[in-house]
């Protein structure tokens, strides 16, 4: 299983452990993925996503799942990601 974020695409990145005699060694920081269930209120659905703690902040401040892709980029966003938001948004133009 990938360590992306499929709402913000928030991946590893790289650096260094720095020591007390600033020797480095290289190391990973990974982000604080969670599965969570989001539920749409266009769709009357719920859809599991794994996403960053920070993802999940955004899409609380946003106001939901509808709203938060209403606003997200296309290119951040994972295919499933994707597809769910085409399917709001196209229950949206037909209500």
């Amino acid at each position: 299983m990938s360590r992306v974020c499929e709402l913000t695409g928030k991946a590893p990145q790289s650096g260094n452990n720095v020591s007390h005699a600033k020797n480095r060694t290289k190391r990973r920081f990974l982000p604080n993925l969670n599965d969570v269930t989001l539920s749409s209120e266009t769709l009357g659905q719920s859809f599991k996503f794994r996403i960053s703690a920070a993802a999940l902040r955004s899409v609380d401040h946003r106001g939901g799942l509808d709203a938060f892709f209403a606003k997200a980029n296309d290119a951040e966003l994972s295919s499933r990601a994707l597809k769910v938001k085409r399917d709001i948004a196209k229950a949206q133009q037909a209500a």
